[in-house]
């Protein structure tokens, strides 16, 4: 039983006590007709009282269906926050791969360009390589495992040089060789050594443009005699010069 009835239940005896103290013979129906009226009152109290705390009960489940509503907004809110910070990312790397593509295409199409403008100018040198006959040749041999020039091969280097002063429109064909002594890896970069030697000397001592100079090593391949004799193996050791020019 809570505080509001007792109080009630209490007023109720007092009142009662103080009819029958006053009225020592009061009949039961004054007690009812007396206390009746209190009595609806306070049922009519607590009833108001139950209907508040009803009321009150409802609107603290209200407040806290409010409460959870408010946590999903919030909650919501934070994805779809972090959701357009993933967007603006993914923007941001778009406009950057764009920016790259559209870097690379532009390369692409100057690169494009200067192929075109490179195969135009080869087919020109092809078709003037049709022109050239081989004006002169010179064998430069070299000693066993050796890349440098001897003096005589230095002189025939000269008259090559000189022949060619006077020349506008010429090319020179450097081709190094070994014997097959050696391993094949070995003997390719010898070659290529004993090539090297010639156009150094040729475009440092002769003054020819390297331009006008092609050079390449071979090894032992394609050997000029047999590799079987002493002397065969001497004329192996070889670089081959071979000048050519535009026939007049």
């Amino acid at each position: 039983m809570n505080m509001k009835r007792l109080y009630a239940i209490s007023l109720v005896l007092a009142v009662a006590g103080a009819a029958m103290l006053g009225v020592g013979c009061a009949t039961k129906k004054y007690v009812r007709e007396t206390v009746a009226p209190v009595q609806q009152k306070v049922d009519d109290v607590e009833k108001k009282n139950t209907q508040q705390d009803t009321s009150l009960a409802e609107l603290e489940k209200g407040v806290s269906r409010a409460d959870e509503r408010a946590q999903t907004a919030d909650t919501h809110a934070g994805e779809a926050a972090r959701e357009a910070a993933r967007a603006n990312e993914q923007a941001a790397v778009g406009i950057k791969d764009a920016a790259e593509a559209r870097s690379l295409g532009e390369k692409g199409i100057a690169r494009a360009g200067d192929v075109e403008r490179g195969l135009g100018t080869l087919g020109t040198r092809v078709e003037n390589l049709d022109n050239y006959a081989l004006a002169t040749s010179q064998t430069v041999l070299f000693g066993l495992g050796r890349a440098n020039l001897t003096d005589e091969a230095k002189q025939q280097l000269d008259g090559i040089a000189s022949k060619v002063s006077s020349m506008k429109r010429y090319t020179i064909e450097v081709q190094g060789f070994t014997d097959s002594t050696g391993t094949p890896e070995t003997n390719l970069r010898l070659s290529q050594r004993r090539a090297d030697a010639v156009v150094r000397y040729l475009t440092l001592e002769g003054k020819v443009p390297l331009h006008r100079v092609q050079t390449v090593g071979y090894g032992e391949d394609n050997p000029a005699v047999d590799n079987k004799t002493r002397d065969g193996r001497q004329q192996n050791r070889r670089v081959e010069v071979r000048l050519f020019a535009v026939e007049q």
